[in-house]
């Protein structure tokens, strides 16, 4: 696939999502939305890609959306921006492999969003995140969902509400990030994170992510009926039987993603 605004890069069964809109900082136009969405979803379907990591070029990871974009058009148009950012975002979710953000510089506004969105998060000790649209006059109303969900209701309101920066430090202690690494280490911690990650069976991380996003919002008594279900289903599969076997005959597991 070819791209003017991302770039696609491999490491075995790493895949890496670069934004490459570096002069911009990475802001999000609505070209680079639809590219990152076509993009997300291609490597969804790629058997050969365990893990996929979403980093950037230039000094910042993203700033989030390309505000030239912004002015001097109708609803309907701002409607479209939002509701394509939406379908990106969600891919993220969507997808059956991990994603993970690699953040440096700023994350701020769709930028601190598609952080949240990520299943886990590396940061560099100087990064810093925001939501930052109350102080131009447009409240950061689509951050605050997967920011809500990573974060919880006072945290995301202070951040919300205020526009401050937080620090790496504080958005790990928050839960925004998994960790803060030396930003020399960044590539390489995330790498490695990625890597562990890609050693487990392909079909039992897909199933398992799936059923995490299904059991938001779920009470407790709905959420272990899921559960449920999906325990019993994945012991039927063949990764699931040959993890079983190769624990109890103290051998590495081959696995078939079936």
């Amino acid at each position: 696939m070819e791209f003017e605004n991302i770039r696609l890069e491999r490491d075995g069964g790493l895949a890496y999502l670069v934004l490459n809109r570096p002069d911009k900082f990475n802001a999000l136009s609505r070209a680079m939305i639809r590219e990152m969405a076509e993009a997300l979803e291609g490597l969804g379907t790629d058997r050969s890609v365990r893990v996929v990591v979403i980093r950037a070029e230039g000094k910042h990871f993203c700033t989030g959306h390309d505000l030239s974009e912004m002015v001097d058009r109708d609803t309907v148009d701002y409607q479209e921006i939002f509701s394509s950012c939406t379908v990106m975002m969600n891919r993220v979710h969507e997808i059956p492999q991990p994603v993970i953000a690699q953040v440096h510089g700023i994350a701020t506004a769709a930028g601190c969003q598609l952080t949240a969105a990520c299943d886990l998060a590396l940061a560099e000790e100087g990064a810093r995140f925001a939501t930052p649209g109350v102080r131009i006059g447009l409240f950061c109303a689509t951050p605050m969902v997967p920011l809500f969900r990573a974060v919880g209701r006072k945290r995301a309101l202070e951040m919300l509400l205020t526009g401050r920066n937080v620090s790496a430090a504080e958005a790990a202690d928050w839960g925004l990030i998994n960790r803060v690494v030396p930003l020399d280490r960044l590539a390489e911690e995330t790498r490695e994170l990625a890597s562990n990650i890609a050693q487990a069976s392909p079909l039992t991380l897909a199933i398992g992510k799936q059923a995490f996003y299904d059991s938001e919002g779920l009470a407790e008594t709905q959420a272990y009926d899921l559960a449920k279900r999906v325990m019993a289903m994945s012991l039927t599969t063949h990764d699931a039987g040959e993890g079983i076997s190769a624990f109890l005959g103290k051998r590495p597991p081959d696995w078939k993603g079936r």
